[in-house]
């Protein structure tokens, strides 16, 4: 069973019970917050492993309070929100959100989604050897192989795949995707990153029309998964 403490902000009291119905049956400690200033106390009082937050608090933007908590707070926060536009989307993941799930949300997608974020979590350094499917990234020599074949890449390919593995189950934003292994005045280029994306998948995708690995958050950014 799992012993991870999640705290959730969120002041919908439907929401509420059916989190704290899904979350205990599995597990999971959970404590709950109905405004910002009790959610931002509670963190702060009792740091959680892991914070699913409402962006519609009663007495502040969530956006705000994401913001204030990734001063100091270091775990993870998922944001659960009706708010299904892309740029309050784009925004949450810029501001350190670590995923976003749009309300109604099945509750078997948020329980993976949980398990990726504290796996991360409870890894603290990568290893130096990755494993998938049949590629191997071995981190110290820098190589990538499929099926045991060394595979060619680029220095930009390697840099983008290992910015994606580094966080696995994150989705990481186009604009800070081309930030990090570009440069800033790179950041709307993400036609240039598109055309990278999809030499990576053909060198390492089973099937690069249908990938499993390197997925695409349409619209946002993109979400690399091991499994």
């Amino acid at each position: 069973m799992n012993s991870a403490t999640i705290l959730v902000i969120d002041d919908e009291s439907q929401i509420r019970k059916l989190l704290e119905i899904t979350l205990d049956s599995n597990g999971y400690k959970t404590n709950f917050a109905t405004t910002a200033k009790e959610g931002i106390a509670m963190a702060a009082n009792h740091p959680p492993d892991l914070i699913l937050l409402d962006l519609g608090l009663p007495d502040d933007d969530g956006q705000n309070v994401l913001k204030q908590l990734r001063e100091w707070f270091q775990n993870p926060i998922i944001i659960l929100s009706v708010k299904s536009a892309e740029e309050e989307i784009v925004k949450a993941l810029d501001s350190g959100a670590n995923d976003f799930l749009t309300k109604p949300f099945r509750t078997q997608e948020l329980l993976a989604r949980i398990r990726t974020a504290l796996r991360n979590l409870n890894s603290q350094q990568i290893e130096p050897i990755i494993s998938f499917d049949a590629v191997t990234i071995d981190l110290t020599s820098r190589l990538v192989k499929v099926n045991d074949e060394v595979v060619k890449l680029t220095a930009t390919e390697y840099s983008l795949l290992i910015l994606l593995v580094k966080n696995e189950g994150r989705v990481l934003t186009h604009q800070y995707i081309l930030k990090e292994v570009w440069g800033p005045s790179y950041a709307d280029q993400t036609q240039y990153l598109r055309v990278f994306i999809a030499q990576l998948r053909k060198k390492l995708e089973k099937d690069p029309n249908r990938p499993k690995h390197i997925l695409t958050e349409s619209g946002i950014g993109y979400r690399f998964n091991t499994n």
